[in-house]
């Protein structure tokens, strides 16, 4: 993850030239993406990444997309595009009615397809957003991604820019549970020249400008031999 927050799209999707032109699309357009050419690591896939979105093609070689769509609505309200060679009106009215937030016919225009995650992107995170609860996260932190900024419980927190992108990516989502590793390849320019210790480091910095405001808390869980998450409520 870049300082911007950019969505991350999961793109699922059997056949690569499609798929190829899809992730060149959306990256163009500022969009990062993941790719899986198989409905099977889906599930996990999503617990392991914060995606913000999910293409789905219905004609999966090894499932069926519809299914895998009402798997994918038990964990969350993450948006789901259907892609599909049918275009008859029943699979249409089928694939909305078990929550697909748009339908896409191939052939389809790269560009268009760019244009509907757009669109279903601003309906569905307004839809999303439930009053912040006393003590959640959302209600004791604000991130300004324009300015690289976080305000925690009113104060502006003197962030240096990994410790700006860890926090930011932790707050993005509370209670899920990051490894050293995922935190690394989305917050470092070039992981594979650090160290896991860093994010350690920068995690304890961290700890440290939170607790300068707040000293009776610490937002921020450690999951032994996991990683780290940010408390949903404190």
């Amino acid at each position: 993850m870049k300082e911007d927050m950019k969505p991350l799209i999961l793109i699922v999707e059997d056949e690569p030239a499609i798929a190829d032109n899809i992730i060149f699309a959306l990256s163009t357009e500022g969009f990062d993406t993941l790719w899986e050419a198989e409905g099977g690591p889906v599930l996990h896939r999503i617990d392991s990444h914060p995606v913000d979105l999910v293409i789905l093609d219905i004609g999966l070689p090894d499932m069926n997309g519809m299914e895998l769509c009402k798997a994918i609505r038990e964990k969350g309200n993450i948006p789901v595009i259907f892609l599909t060679a049918r275009a008859q009106e029943i699979d249409r009215v089928v694939g909305l009615e078990i929550g697909a937030d748009d339908y896409v016919v191939k052939p389809f225009s790269p560009r268009e397809l760019t244009a509907r995650v757009r669109a279903v992107l601003r309906r569905t995170r307004g839809s999303m957003e439930t009053p912040a609860a006393p003590g959640s996260t959302r209600e004791i932190f604000t991130v300004d991604p324009g300015r690289h900024k976080i305000v925690y419980r009113g104060r502006a927190l003197d962030l240096s820019r990994y410790e700006y992108r860890l926090l930011a990516i932790l707050i993005r989502r509370p209670g899920q549970i990051f490894s050293r590793d995922r935190l690394m390849e989305m917050a470092w320019d070039e992981p594979d020249m650090s160290m896991d210790r860093t994010v350690d480091a920068h995690i304890k910095n961290l700890r440290a400008k939170l607790r300068a405001v707040t000293p009776e808390t610490d937002p921020i869980k450690t999951h032994r031999g996991l990683g780290y998450s940010l408390k949903e409520s404190l």
